[in-house]
C-alpha cells in the first residue's frame, strides 16, 4: 500500500482543534514559534476545519502559517462540515471561504468531516462526494478523504460506495482499541480491508491519558526509572504509530510544552515494546473500573446547547473526581456553573447528543454530574 502522498514530511500531524489562546490573535506569537519548530524538526502536514475553535483555527493558520511560508513548504487538511452547507449549491460557495479564511488556492487533503450512517446519507443527498472529486479534478483539492465516527459496518458501505476516497481518518488510541462504542481496532480493520491509510485523531483521548489515576500511572512507572522515565503522552503516540497503514497521527498541541514533548518522541520514533504493551494492558484496565464518561472535549456540543451547559468542562470534573478523588472538583462545578449552565438545567433537546462523535448518551449522564455535584 503506497502512502507516500506528495509532499507529505514524515507520520506526525499538527492538529488544530486545540491551539494556544484558542486561536486569538494574542497568542499568534506562541504559535508561530511552535509552527517553526514543527517545519524545523521535519514535519508539514497541519489539519483544520472551519468549526474548529469557533472559526478562528482557520484565521490562526492564515496569519501564523500560510502568510509566512511558500505553499510546498506544508500540507494542510481542512474538511467539509454538515451544518455549513444545506444542498449541493451550497458546497461551492462554502469550500471558496474556506480557501480564503486559510490564505490559500488549494488543499492538500479535504475532508467529509465526522461521516455517521446519518451525515453519509445527507452528504449523498447533497452530492458532496461527487463535488469533491469534481474539485480534484479542477486542481482545488489534492487528495479526498473522510473523517469517521461510527460503527465498522458503516465504514465498510462508505468504502464500498466510494472507493474513490484515498484516506480515513479515525479515532484510535489505546483506551479506545476494543472500546464497544468507538470500536478503533474494528474500524482500523476496514480501513486495512479497503487498502486506505489511516490518519489518527484523538491518540490522546482529548488529553485523558496523559494525566493519569494512581492505579493506572503505577503501571507505565514499572517501565522507567524516575529520571528517565517519557512522558505519558509518548506512549500513547507511540501506540497509535505503532499500527501498520498509519499514514499520520495527529496530535492537538495547545502548547510549546505539548509540541516539545511530542517532537521527541516522533522525530526519532519507536514502537512500543513488549514490555510496554503489557504496561499500557495495565493502564486499560485500572482505567475501566473507574467508570469514566469518554468524552475528548472536541466541544461540538457546546455551540448548539440552548442552555450554554460547558458540558465537556462538567464532564471533566466529573471524571477528575471519579479518578483522583480530587476534592477540588465541587468547588470547580460551583465556579464552572455559578452564572447557569448546570448539568440540571438541560432541556434535554438532544443536540448534543445528534452531534457527538463518542455517541454518548449525553442528556443521561448530565442527570448522574448533577446528581454528583448538585
Amino acid at each position: 500500500m503506497d502512502i507516500s502522498f506528495d509532499k507529505v514530511r514524515g507520520h506526525f500531524g499538527f492538529g488544530c482543534m486545540r491551539l494556544p489562546g484558542g486561536g486569538a490573535e494574542s497568542a499568534d506569537a506562541e504559535f508561530c514559534a511552535m509552527i517553526d519548530a514543527f517545519l524545523d524538526a521535519g514535519f508539514n502536514y497541519f489539519d483544520t476545519a472551519h468549526g474548529y475553535l469557533d472559526g478562528n483555527s482557520e484565521k490562526a493558520l492564515k496569519r501564523c502559517l500560510t502568510s509566512r511560508y511558500p505553499r510546498e513548504r506544508y500540507s494542510l487538511t481542512d474538511k467539509l462540515t454538515t451544518g455549513y452547507f444545506h444542498c449541493e449549491a451550497d458546497i461551492r460557495p462554502f469550500f471558496e471561504s474556506q480557501l480564503e479564511a486559510c490564505g490559500v488556492s488549494y488543499f492538500d487533503f479535504y475532508l467529509m468531516h465526522a461521516q455517521s450512517a446519518a451525515r453519509f446519507e445527507e452528504f449523498k443527498r447533497c452530492r458532496a462526494y461527487e463535488t469533491a472529486f469534481a474539485l480534484k479534478e479542477e486542481g482545488k483539492i489534492r487528495h479526498v478523504g473522510i473523517s469517521f465516527h461510527d460503527r465498522p459496518e458503516v465504514l465498510d458501505q462508505i468504502l464500498t460506495e466510494y472507493p474513490q476516497i484515498e484516506v480515513v481518518q479515525i479515532q484510535f488510541n489505546y483506551m479506545d482499541y476494543e472500546d464497544p462504542v468507538v470500536l478503533s481496532r474494528r474500524v482500523y480493520e476496514v480501513c486495512r480491508k479497503h487498502g486506505k491509510p489511516v490518519i489518527v485523531m484523538e491518540p490522546v483521548k482529548g488529553g485523558r491519558l496523559v494525566e493519569l489515576p494512581k492505579d493506572a500511572q503505577a503501571a507505565l512507572d514499572t517501565l522507567q526509572p524516575e529520571g528517565a522515565r517519557p512522558s505519558n503522552a509518548s506512549y500513547a503516540l507511540r501506540f497509535a504509530a505503532g499500527f501498520e497503514g498509519m499514514f499520520m497521527v495527529l496530535s492537538g498541541m495547545g502548547s510549546t510544552a505539548m509540541m516539545e514533548d511530542n517532537l521527541r518522541t516522533m522525530t526519532d520514533f519507536q514502537p512500543l515494546s513488549a514490555r510496554e504493551l503489557e504496561a499500557i494492558e495495565g493502564v486499560r484496565r485500572a482505567f475501566y473500573g473507574k467508570n469514566l464518561i469518554p468524552c475528548t472535549a472536541c466541544r461540538y456540543c457546546t455551540a448548539g446547547c440552548p442552555m450554554q451547559i460547558p458540558i465537556p468542562d462538567l464532564f471533566a470534573c466529573f471524571n477528575s473526581k471519579q479518578a483522583f478523588d480530587d476534592w477540588q472538583q465541587p468547588a470547580r462545578y460551583r465556579a464552572l456553573t455559578r452564572d447557569g449552565g448546570a448539568a440540571s438545567s438541560c432541556i434535554a433537546c438532544g443536540q448534543c447528543e445528534a452531534i457527538c462523535p463518542q455517541h454518548l448518551p449525553v442528556r443521561k449522564l448530565l442527570k448522574t454530574v448533577a446528581g454528583e455535584f448538585e
